[in-house]
């Protein structure tokens, strides 16, 4: 039976019976009327008076049931509104009931099948119930961990942080809380999670519980943590770069600054002449060898030091937490005694000499990078003073610095401006004084300073590179000088013009096309024209100069070797190369009445260039005598003060026009010359 049917029978059944007895009323009325009247018309008129109340009454019961009959169709009609609406919210519910039943069953689903680890933990902390994903997390499926209290897998660095947003969620403080914590799985590994928690309060049970959601950014973080050490160490050597030593260094400089005793020092280190070994064996042996380098200056370190690699073979140190300075100097001898033994590489040994420049930390600093700077400026002295060593900065060194620098600043411009102009210096046959060529020497004309030595740029210029242009300038002048001179008929036909030619500009790979340039622009016959290498510039890459030279060789161009006997000369390749003569340097020259060794090193190069078929130039001639002890050694040419200072080419054509020159014997004439 459906519900409120009883009551719907039973309102229908009444019904029946007020319908049964109204008809019953009104059958009975009108049969009473009806013998009433007829009564009247045979007895008498009494019998209406008998009759008119019970009509009365007979109409009133009518009355009442038809008012009875509307009532009960009223609470008919209610009671199947009724009804209907009990229907309607039984059905409702059952409705209800299967979306509770369905979302019931989708919240398990996805609980149970979350991409991320789900738990409901209750507030003492017992595991309650755990989902796939955390239990894979966890490395135990649910039975092993249900029951016990979760805070047993959060590594103990981080309890105190899991407790206290517990503490907050539960207080009501916050709905919900993030934050990322580390876990410790079955397999004791650490995994780095973002936790949310929230509570839930069951008020059929009266009680509450968490749930938690553990999201796996572990290799998240590791891929963090990569790209940050990428971007603080450099990727061959595993080492800080200059980004993470700056910052290191700018943590030293604070520290000093609040606690004076707190000292410090900044090591810059360069090896010298590296490029060597990417020539000579790749960049493949040169990467090997400074991974091995860096391991070296690692191990040469206290922990509480940094050692660096600033880009190519440049190293920098910041050695901290020292009581004296002789600590530095201790840990800078260590390096080289370390760095002295040879590196084995690819099958190859490979030995290094090391220059350092180191900056001591001082009050005076206001900024932590200009103890790099300063210990790169006392790298740069270190070098320029022969290599292989270490200098300490100085105030000096930065004045020196701040000039050298102006002086490439004034440099640019005098390139830009044309401001350069040569001067010739004689070189003249010693046998009978003649005249056989010019040295072409460039000289800096500075619009405020004047003429500047060429001691004072040419250094400059090479480490700025600016020497190329000024190289191909001086060449370019040179040579059309000399067509000038001998299409004037100045000098004769057999004279010569020699060029310096700098390491920098001899290395170029476009060095043959500029010289077969020049020759051709300038119409200078190539068996005129003489360039002279330095032995730096030869023996870096013997092989390349070499077949340089042979080029040149070919085209009719003279060579010659520059200041022979200073440089690092090895005879092994000398007899190979195209040669024409050889010049001895002015500081043997000058040395020959001093003592016998100069003397003896003077005969010795005399008797090699003749065993090689060579001519010898003797520079830096002052005296007399010096004359005739290179004539006893069969010296063929000189130049020297004895004979003229470098000349403007105007002076030049005054002086030696005239085949009849004559030169002074005295040195109170030479001086006179001189000045």
């Amino acid at each position: 039976m459906q519900p409120g049917q009883f009551y719907f029978d039973q309102d229908t059944k009444m019904f029946t019976k007020e319908q049964i007895w109204q008809g019953l009323i009104y059958i009975s009325g009108t049969i009473i009327f009806s013998l009433t009247l007829a009564f009247s018309y045979t007895y008498s008129s009494s019998i209406l008076l008998i009759c008119i109340p019970l009509f009365v009454f007979g109409f009133l019961v009518h009355k009442l049931l038809k008012r009875t009959a509307a009532i009960s169709r009223d609470r008919l009609d209610q009671t199947n509104r009724h009804v209907e609406e009990l229907t309607h919210y039984i059905d409702e519910q059952k409705r209800v009931g299967k979306i509770l039943e369905k979302s019931e069953e989708q919240f398990r689903n996805a609980f149970d099948y979350a991409a991320v680890g789900m738990a409901l933990v209750c507030t003492s902390g017992e595991v309650l119930k755990i989902n796939r994903a955390l239990s894979k997390l966890l490395g135990s499926i649910e039975s092993e961990i249900i029951t016990n209290n979760f805070s047993d897998y959060i590594l103990n660095g981080d309890i105190n942080l899991f407790n206290q947003n517990l503490a907050i969620v539960l207080s009501g403080e916050a709905k919900y809380r993030q934050t990322e914590i580390t876990i410790v799985n079955r397999d004791q590994r650490q995994l780095c999670m973002i936790w949310n928690v929230s509570l839930v309060n069951d008020e059929l049970n009266n009680s509450s519980h968490f749930i938690f959601q553990l999201q796996d950014i572990t290799d998240r973080k590791e891929a963090e943590e990569q790209l940050s050490h990428g971007a603080l160490h450099d990727s061959l050597t595993n080492l800080p770069n200059r980004a993470l030593f700056l910052d290191r260094l700018e943590l030293a400089f604070k520290r000093a600054k609040r606690h004076f005793k707190d000292n410090f020092a900044v090591l810059y280190l360069d090896f010298d002449r590296f490029k060597l070994v990417n020539d000579s064996y790749g960049h493949l042996v040169g990467d090997k060898l400074l991974v091995e380098i860096g391991t070296r200056l690692n191990s040469c370190l206290r922990s509480c030091d940094t050692v660096a690699r600033l880009g190519g073979d440049e190293f920098s140190m910041l050695v901290e937490d020292i009581s004296n300075f002789d600590q530095v100097i201790k840990i800078v001898t260590r390096i080289q005694e370390e760095m002295s033994t040879p590196f084995i590489v690819e099958g190859k040994e490979l030995t290094l000499t090391l220059s350092i420049g180191i900056a001591e930390w001082s009050k005076e600093y206001t900024q932590p990078e200009f103890l790099l700077r300063d210990a790169d400026t006392a790298l740069y002295q270190a070098k320029r003073l022969g290599r292989n060593r270490y200098e300490i900065f100085d105030v000096k060194m930065h004045e020196q610095a701040q000039s050298l620098l102006q002086i490439e600043t004034d440099l640019r411009s005098a390139v830009k401006n044309n401001e350069f102009l040569l001067n010739y210096q004689p070189i003249l046959d010693l046998s009978d004084k003649s005249l056989s060529g010019f040295e072409a020497l460039v000289r800096w004309q500075h619009p405020e300073k004047g003429l500047v030595s060429p001691m004072d740029f040419i250094p400059v210029a090479e480490e700025t590179g600016l020497i190329l242009e000024i190289g191909e300038w001086v060449l370019r002048e040179a040579c059309g000088q000399l067509t000038s001179w001998r299409n004037e008929n100045k000098f004769g036909e057999d004279i010569w013009m020699s060029v310096n030619v700098s390491p920098k500009q001899f290395s170029q790979s476009n060095f043959i096309e500029m010289v077969d340039d020049i020759v051709i622009q300038t119409g200078i016959s190539p068996e005129c024209l003489k360039l002279e290498l330095t032995e730096t510039a030869m023996i870096e890459n013997i092989d390349y100069a070499q077949g340089v030279m042979n080029q040149l060789f070919e085209r009719g161009i003279m060579l010659s070797i520059d200041d022979f006997g200073t440089g690092y000369s090895s005879l092994s390749y000398i007899h190979k190369l195209p040669l024409s003569s050889l010049k001895i340097d002015r500081s043997f020259v000058n040395q020959m009445g001093a003592g016998k060794e100069n003397l003896e090193i003077i005969k010795t190069i005399v008797a090699l260039a003749k065993s090689l078929n060579l001519k010898i130039i003797a520079e830096g001639i002052e005296t007399k005598g010096q004359i005739d002890e290179l004539l006893k050694l069969a010296c063929e040419f000189g130049q020297g003060y004895y004979f003229a200072k470098p000349l403007s080419k105007e002076d030049v054509v005054k002086q030696f026009s005239d085949s009849t020159c004559e030169f002074p014997t005295e040195t109170s004439e030479l001086k006179t010359i001189a000045a």
